[in-house]
């Protein structure tokens, strides 16, 4: 059912109508408008990904001259046990015009609908970066209990400030604050590639990386593309990977056959696993996922032994290589922390992204509020209540 209301005063809202998975994946293709900021978290195969969520395909419009849509938004909602009522999570999105001013025009509908659906609270992540450090930057502010937010950015986007504003100004709360407190990653480190060429990447890498790619080459690594059969492996190197660096994914093997199937259904080639073999051995295996013009690496993970030859180094600079064939604007490799303070274990993380030559850049973020109502207001606190306890 369509919701549109009409404003007193104002142009009529867009409206919001529930939409096919192929009638958004055309959306996604089409290369114009908001489909070019879409992240795989948005794509609908992503719904057969999240277990124990139930899943809703939206989008705006269609205009009624050319039957477009204006935007579309995968919108994935959990029950809150004991009641009738969702939570509701847009990962990474709605995909929407967010430099259009009439903001309300769009999510007002939206939050009309999701609170129809029996939703309590949402979540989203808008689009639009909110500043942005280089490299070099970075590596020379490094020191003991420094942070990215310790150092003036090289670059803020005034659209970012702009959505901010009008996010608070609607009720809006920034999940964690200034902190890094987002389900998905909020500092992420990006690589450009429009305009550039092979040898302009390597140009990018710092001494330390381009030894290591050479290192590993004289050694005789081999990077090889995976398949479905190489999930097991991949997985085992995780749990390694996790172990050695302090962290837990907290995910099972079945979650990335699942994503694998899912993603590659949807669109072949669209998550592929690169592995790095040295003397008949997996030494590290990294997954890439692409969305049209945008490219991410998503999962990293290695062996504890044999470091020395350097398979992770080759094994990113293939895929960097592999992006810029595709054509990619950006080479996303994910998320990183936000510290600057070399004494930090989760540093070593960012050093070693750092030395690609690319840049941080610092999302909006996800952005938290309860539907309108008592009862939702009531349950949303004592959700907040709930994770603050776990």
């Amino acid at each position: 059912m369509s919701v549109l209301l009409v404003t007193a005063g104002r142009d009529q809202e867009t409206p919001l109508v529930p939409i096919t998975a192929a009638a958004y994946r055309r959306f996604l293709t089409s290369g114009e408008g908001a489909a070019l900021d879409a992240g795989f978290l948005q794509c609908p195969s992503w719904a057969d990904v999240k277990d124990g969520w139930r899943a809703q395909l939206v989008g705006w419009g269609p205009d009624p001259a050319s039957g477009r849509l204006s935007g579309v938004a995968l919108v994935l909602l959990r029950q809150l046990p004991g009641t009738h009522k969702y939570f509701a999570y847009l990962p990474e999105g709605p995909v929407a015009d967010w430099a259009d001013p009439r903001i309300d025009d769009w999510l007002g509908p939206l939050l009309r609908h999701l609170r129809a659906a029996g939703a309590f609270a949402v979540r989203i992540g808008p689009s639009p970066a909110y500043r942005r450090w280089t490299a070099d930057r970075l590596k020379a502010a490094t020191g003991p209990g420094r942070r990215l937010t310790d150092v003036l950015a090289s670059e803020a986007d005034p659209l970012g400030t702009a959505v901010a504003d009008r996010l608070r100004a609607r009720g809006w709360q920034r999940c964690g604050g200034e902190e890094d407190g987002d389900a998905q990653p909020r500092y992420v480190f990006r690589i450009p590639l429009t305009g550039r060429t092979p040898d302009d990447l390597w140009a990018g890498l710092n001494q330390e990386w381009r030894r290591n790619v050479r290192r590993a080459r004289k050694s005789g690594v081999e990077v090889v593309a995976g398949s479905a059969a190489d999930l097991p492996e991949f997985y085992r190197l995780l749990r390694i990977t996790e172990e050695r660096d302090g962290f837990r994914l907290g995910r099972p093997l079945a979650y990335y056959v699942r994503q694998y199937a899912a993603l590659n259904a949807e669109e072949p080639g669209r998550m592929k696993l690169y592995l790095a073999r040295h003397g008949g051995e997996t030494l590290a295996a990294h997954t890439m996922i692409r969305v049209g013009s945008r490219v991410w690496y998503q999962t990293g993970a290695s062996a504890d032994h044999r470091r020395e030859v350097r398979p992770s180094n080759l094994l990113q600079w293939r895929m960097l290589l592999d992006a810029h064939a595709l054509g990619a604007e950006v080479y996303d490799m994910r998320g990183v922390p936000s510290t600057l303070d070399p004494d930090d274990r989760a540093y070593g993380l960012l050093r070693w992204k750092l030395g690609t030559g690319g840049d941080v850049v610092e999302t909006l973020g996800e952005w938290e509020r309860p539907l309108d109502g008592t009862a939702n207001h009531a349950l949303y606190r004592a959700f907040q209540a709930y994770l603050a306890r776990r």
